[in-house]
């Protein structure tokens, strides 16, 4: 398996179609597809593997994260709808590995695609837009230095409970640079 950006604890390489009927399988399940609005969707191999093949007709940067220690698959994340004008994007992923929650394996993806958003594609600012009952997600990107630009009202009715989507973004002078700024430094001669 290739190696394509490296963190501590994971690494992010391209999305391969082998890997399909487990990202099927994971955006089937309650746990996962309720927080990316995919729950009233079924997800097979097939159309798991069409949006994958979309996504890269389109431009998007779209990643499956692996642990490091024993290369295990864990989820996707990327860099979706990117607007080269005007330097934005937005950025999305899961953890589809329900015994990888909570272990910071989510804020460790958001560093590494943040990283690669401002140092390698030259993006000026990154967005996304969390549902106000993923608290969890809302930590995630907060602790990661997203900041709340905004909030739709009720856009989400789920059970007769009606949730706000929150729009939170980042820009490039706000991120410090992770670990490729380093790494394309000593790769560029001076």
């Amino acid at each position: 398996m290739s190696r394509k950006i490296e963190g501590e604890r994971i690494y992010l390489t391209p999305i391969r179609s082998e890997d399909s009927e487990t990202y099927a399988r994971w955006l089937n399940e309650l746990e996962t597809s309720i927080f990316l609005a995919l729950f009233p969707q079924i997800i097979t191999p097939e159309s798991s593997r069409d949006y994958f093949a979309q996504a890269t007709v389109r431009g998007d940067h779209l990643f499956g994260i692996t642990l490091r220690e024993n290369n295990t698959l864990i989820g996707s994340g990327g860099l979706l709808n990117i607007d080269f004008i005007n330097r934005k994007a937005e950025i999305g992923l899961y953890i589809g590995a329900q015994d990888c929650l909570n272990q910071g394996y989510g804020s460790e993806t958001v560093m590494l695609l943040l990283d690669y958003g401002f140092q390698v594609l030259n993006l000026n600012s990154i967005h996304l837009i969390p549902f106000s009952f993923n608290p969890r997600a809302i930590r995630c990107y907060d602790k990661c230095g997203f900041k709340i630009a905004g909030r739709l009202r009720e856009t989400c009715i789920i059970n007769g409970k009606k949730y706000d989507q929150i729009y939170m973004d980042i820009l490039a002078s706000e991120f410090p640079g992770f670990r490729l700024k380093e790494k394309i430094k000593l790769l560029l001669p001076e």
